[in-house]
Parts: structure tokens; sequence; C-alpha cells
């Protein structure tokens, strides 16, 4: 498959939110879409951050729409409040890019209880979806079918989580390492495309009813040269001089080059129904593996996870 952001339709009168759009991956993909017309909400922790990006995207492209949406994926209320200032600013809603991340960083508990990883990578994006998927799906129901989306963007490292899958026992898997913690969140955002995908997608009850369609996706970006990478260096030596041999080879992608994914599945036209729930990769280079571990093509687990998900999220009053 090749696609160039260039071929993008105009995206004018289509409404877009990109989280952790200050930098990296989340900022070319904020930058193309705006190029595009679109009117993107950045979701920034720090409003200076934020501010800063739109100002430099606004510097290549004077006419973008770009408004800023401050989100704190270690504070679920910040999340959840981030989608309430949404809902009262808008009355539609194209595409959610849950693209937001960290990775492999020391062991942390976030003031909500939660591990770091799994709340920022997957917990976070749950709720911030939950909270959307009502205006979404009304988004979608007298348009045509493709119109809305949702890309959570994953990665090859969810094989580096438990033999479990998901230690439901203790998803802070304190005992683990950061690559153990790091490959759960990250298998979490395959279950939850799947889970979505099952309730929304073409096919599903939601869509058969007419009540919404949404095509949902999640993307391995490959090997990207952002600043997800600075952890990696209190991760552990062998993991450092892989990296480093990596980047002696070339084989990193740019930033720009890693959003090239996110924009064909939430934006291109040559986007089908038949991409629907799969887990893509456009850029295939070395190590860098498309297809899924046995935990991520495990239908069981992805509803066991989305049960207990959204028990835990109810419970702590994060969603309805």
């Amino acid at each position: 498959m090749t696609f160039h952001p260039d071929t993008l339709p105009s995206l004018k009168g289509k409404v877009f939110i990109v989280t952790g759009g200050n930098s990296g991956i989340g900022y070319h993909t904020v930058a193309r879409l705006a190029e595009h017309n679109a009117h993107v909400y950045l979701c920034a922790r720090s409003v200076e951050k934020g501010t800063s990006a739109i100002s430099r995207i606004k510097e290549m492209h004077p006419s973008a729409n770009i408004d800023l949406l401050q989100m704190d994926h270690m504070d679920l209320t910040s999340v959840v409040s981030a989608a309430k200032r949404f809902l009262a600013l808008e009355t539609v809603l194209h595409g959610l890019i849950n693209n937001a991340g960290i990775m492999a960083t020391p062991f942390e508990m976030t003031k909500d209880g939660h591990e770091t990883q799994w709340q920022t990578n997957y917990l976070a994006h749950w709720t911030f979806t939950e909270n959307l998927l009502p205006l979404m799906l009304q988004t979608s129901k007298n348009l045509p079918p493709g119109s809305v989306r949702i890309v959570n963007l994953s990665s090859s490292g969810h094989w580096s989580a438990p033999k479990c899958g998901i230690d439901f026992e203790d998803t802070s898997l304190k005992k683990y390492g950061p690559w153990e913690r790091y490959g759960q969140s990250k298998l979490g955002n395959i279950l939850h495309t799947a889970s979505l995908h099952t309730m929304y997608g073409p096919g599903s009850g939601s869509a058969l009813a007419g009540k919404g369609e949404i095509w949902v996706s999640s993307v391995h970006p490959g090997l990207v040269e952002t600043n997800l990478g600075e952890a990696v260096k209190e991760s552990g030596s062998w993991t450092m001089s892989l990296f480093s041999a990596f980047r002696v080879f070339g084989l990193f992608l740019t930033a720009d080059k890693g959003s090239w994914t996110s924009l064909f599945c939430v934006a291109s036209q040559d986007m089908e129904a038949g991409h629907c729930g799969a887990y893509l990769e456009i850029h295939r280079r070395l190590m860098e593996v498309s297809w899924l571990s046995c935990a991520a093509r495990d239908g069981k687990l992805a509803q066991k996870l989305d049960e207990w998900t959204r028990d835990l999220m109810k419970n702590e009053g994060y969603v309805q």
C-alpha cells in the first residue's frame, strides 16, 4: 500500500481531534490535516507548548484552523473536562486520533492510582473516546460510511506485554520492567480498537440499526524519531545499543512520515471498510512487524478488557 498526505481530499467542514499534538507524530498529523482545511483540535498537557505548536503550524499554513484543547493524560479529571469542553464547543466530530503516549518510562503511579504508561497510553484514551462516542455516532448517522473514524496509535511493542496479555490482578505490573508495562498499554490500544469495531464498525449492530457507523483502526507508525526515545536512554544498555544501530542504518522514519499511516486511516479516500478493525502499518522496515500477537487477536480478551475498563471508569466516575 502506498500513500502520501498530498493525496488527501479537502477536509473543509470536518472536525478532528489529535491527542499529543504539540510534538512528534501528533504535531505533523495536526499540520497535515490543517493543511487540507480541516478544523483541528490539538490536545496538549502544556498550554504553552500547545500554543507554540499551533503558532509554528500557522507560520507554514496561515489559514490553518486549529484550536487548543488542554488535557493531561496523567489526570483523568482533566481528560473528562477536555471532552466536555469540546462537546460544549462543537456539534460534530469526524475524526479522533488517539496519538499521545509515553514509552518505557520508570515505574510511577498517577494521582488516580494507575501506572503511568497504562493510564497515559490506554486508560486516558479509552475514557476520552467513550465520552466523545455519542457525538461521533450522531455525526455519522446522516453521512456516507467512512465519514467518521477513530485511530488508536499502538506499536509492535505490544509483543512485549506479559504472557497473559493483560494482568487484571495488577495492571500496574510493578514486578515487571518498563517494556512489559509499555507492551501491555499498547496491547490495550489494539484490543480497544477491536471492541470499538465490534460495537460500531461496518456490519455491527449499531451500523445495521442506523444508530451510526464508525471506522476504527489501530496503527503501528513505524520506527519514528520522536521525543519518545528519550526514555529509552534510561531503560537499559541493550536497548540503547539497538536503537543506536537502527539510527546508524537509517531505519528511523521522520516524525512527518510517522504520521502518514494515521492520516491514511483517519482521512484518506482510499481507506476501505475492509481496513476497519485492522492493525495497519504502511511503512514496512526491518524489525517492524505488521502482524499481531496471539493476545492482540483474542476477541474474548478484548471483550473482557472493555468490560473491566468500563466497570472501573464507571466506579471512578469518569463515564456514565
